[in-house]
């Protein structure tokens, strides 16, 4: 009856395939949002504010210069995550020796029912392929993703093995970027409500208006998701495991925070806030994809 209920939950996105048609509209609502706030930070507000002189004139500098470093990383991870490739089956993989003894992967037992001997070899049946550890079928996009976390709505695009990095920079960097705006339009919104007389035309006053919602609403959302998977990359561990793994007392893949965390980021410390990674952890990227198991639980970062 469990594992009916569980199956009944999943086999839900399978109505998703819908979503495939959003496509740019998303990204257009993204980039609505952010037309918004710029407007209503750097044009209307801020913008003017540099010529004071004073203190609204450091205030105002330094505000533009945080909103537009932020803005910058912001959308630098966003397109990163949709033009990036999840991560794809490289059609030449194939399991090794201590997969197909079939005691390797917590995920496979209820996927192989009717393989009995190899239960660890795990097959998918819509792409009729071979799938590596940690390897989900996205009902969205059609196909395997390596490390599949989720397919994200927003960024038009599924959240796996080569692009997870930048999903999280880009919730990292949209949390403190609406919260400067928030707290930057603060002052204004609280003047809608006081008795003084506000400068500016109706037009201007609603988009600050607006802007101010928007940015405190989106703030305070991400800071949800940024929490979750901070907690996830903390034990190395996605979204869809989370949700189909069985209580375990140690999760296979959990290396240790700092080395769960250096298999997300890289391990050159330059890279860990840029969307990007060096030539040296591109060269890790097997174990970065999921196509290898840990030979142990203390993985070095050699090994990594």
């Amino acid at each position: 009856m469990h594992r009916s209920g569980v199956m009944m939950a999943w086999n839900v996105f399978k109505f998703c395939t819908a979503l495939r048609g959003l496509g740019s509209i998303m990204i257009l609502l993204v980039l609505g949002v952010v037309g918004v706030s710029y407007y209503a930070v750097v044009i209307t507000n801020y913008g003017p504010a540099l010529a004071a002189g004073g203190l609204d004139t450091l205030q105002a500098l330094a505000v533009l210069i945080s909103f537009h470093c932020l803005l910058v990383m912001l959308l630098w991870s966003y397109f990163s995550v949709v033009f990036t490739d999840p991560g794809s089956v490289p059609s030449s993989w194939r399991p090794t020796m201590d997969e197909e003894r079939g005691d390797t992967d917590p995920l496979t037992a209820s996927e192989f029912q009717s393989d009995t001997e190899n239960r660890g070899i795990r097959y998918c049946r819509k792409c009729n392929q071979l799938k590596p550890p940690r390897c989900h079928h996205c009902s969205i996009c059609g196909r395997c993703v390596l490390k599949m976390d989720h397919h994200c709505v927003w960024v038009v695009n599924c959240v796996g093995a080569l692009n997870y990095k930048y999903f999280l920079l880009f919730l990292l960097y949209t949390f403190l970027e609406t919260s400067l705006v928030a707290l930057s339009l603060l002052p204004h919104f609280i003047a809608f409500f006081s008795d003084g007389e506000i400068p500016g035309t109706p037009g201007t006053l609603a988009t600050t208006f607006l802007a101010f919602v928007l940015n405190m609403a989106f703030a305070l959302s991400v800071l949800g998701f940024l929490i979750m998977h901070i907690s996830m990359v903390a034990a190395n561990t996605t979204t869809i495991e989370a949700y189909e793994k069985k209580a375990t007392p140690k999760w296979r893949y959990d290396l240790g925070r700092k080395k769960n965390f250096e298999q997300v980021f890289g391990m050159d410390k330059r890279y860990w806030f840029i969307p990007s990674y060096s030539e040296e952890d591109l060269r890790r990227m097997p174990a970065l994809q999921g196509l290898e198991y840990p030979s142990k639980p203390d993985l070095s970062p050699q090994e990594f």
